[in-house]
């Protein structure tokens, strides 16, 4: 590039780049490392200059990027597991992390749990192998959403009134406990899912950008969820697809997925019941995520639970920033007896 020498100096050298700041090296510590295993000359500020322009033509960054192969690939086994266990867990599955692990990773099938079980948890991986798609994607469609519903619902049985990989066509609703009675309280009507899922859309489209900063990706995601939800645009598999689609922003950030564990299952489903019993039924021009105290306390909810997930990003890290210090070491032990 004319006038920056150091662009085409530093491009073969990227994602090294990206992986040493990631780790928490600064412009100059890279600069340094740089130089000295690779023989090059270059100063901390070509450093800065060349990260904020490949940082503006790439557009975001996604958590994995810039760690070695084994490495990342490692750490998106560990998310998936744990992303997958967690969800169907709060569905009901009762595949331990450990088991769920084992039916990812080794096919293995385990003795004493349901076929179906074992099933959800192979649909709600592929669930996820499809949203890291759509990252590249524009925006999402109805026809994404239908995706996600039919990989997390691939063990249901055909049925015209239930239908897998597309909107609902009878009512449903939720029970719980309200001042001591109990309420039934019904999702959107089937008619309105149309008109609200193209409103829905819109407005996630609309503000699907990266979110850079951990509180405005926690914020996005609790939007995009809770107005998931109220509507219920499914017959079943609801939850499951809103935790998925409502990480995309979040992954677009830069941040690993928001997941909600199981130790927090009842927690997290006595506020949604909370929330949607307080603000009622959503209706075709219902604004979709009315202000209520639950909505504070469920950030708050995931705000603290978000560190499990933080944690092996962390480690991931560490060890990558590790390994470059060790190889810088050894590339002038290397050059001493080649010489």
């Amino acid at each position: 590039m004319p006038g920056k020498p150091f662009q085409s100096m530093l491009l073969p050298y990227e994602e090294e780049i990206f992986a040493l700041l990631d780790a928490g090296r600064s412009f100059r510590e890279t600069a340094a490392v740089l130089n000295k295993a690779h023989g090059l000359s270059v100063t901390h500020n070509a450093v800065f200059s060349f990260t904020k322009s490949r940082r503006r033509q790439r557009g975001f960054r996604l958590f994995y990027e810039g760690l070695s192969p084994d490495i990342r690939d490692h750490l998106l086994k560990q998310v998936a597991a744990v992303w997958t266990h967690d969800s169907t867990a709060i569905e009901g599955n009762t595949l331990t992390l450990g088991e769920t692990l084992k039916v990812l990773e080794l096919g293995l099938t385990i003795s004493g749990k349901p076929l179906r079980e074992h099933q959800e948890v192979y649909g709600h991986a592929r669930a996820i192998d499809l949203i890291y798609r759509m990252l590249r994607r524009p925006e999402v469609t109805p026809e994404d959403l239908f995706d996600l519903h039919r990989a997390v619902m691939q063990a249901s049985a055909v049925d015209a009134l239930n239908p897998v990989g597309n909107w609902k066509q009878a009512n449903n609703g939720t029970t719980g406990v309200a001042n001591g009675k109990i309420v039934y309280m019904e999702y959107a009507d089937p008619l309105d899912v149309p008109h609200l899922m193209k409103r829905w859309l819109h407005e996630f489209n609309r503000a699907l950008q990266a979110m850079r900063r951990p509180e405005d990706a926690i914020h996005a995601y609790v939007m995009a969820h809770m107005g998931f939800v109220r509507i219920h645009p499914f017959f079943d598999g609801n939850g499951r697809v809103a935790r998925l689609v409502a990480n995309i922003p979040v992954l677009k950030g830069g941040h690993p997925p928001i997941v909600v564990p199981k130790e927090r299952r009842s927690d997290y489903i006595d506020l949604l019941w909370e929330y949607q019993n307080a603000v009622g039924k959503i209706n075709r021009d219902s604004p979709f995520v009315p202000p209520h105290p639950a909505v504070e306390r469920l950030i708050v909810l995931l705000r603290t639970e978000w560190q499990h997930t933080l944690a092996p990003i962390t480690a991931a890290r560490q060890r990558e920033a590790e390994r470059h210090a060790d190889s810088a070491k050894i590339s002038p032990q290397i050059s001493q007896i080649n010489a």
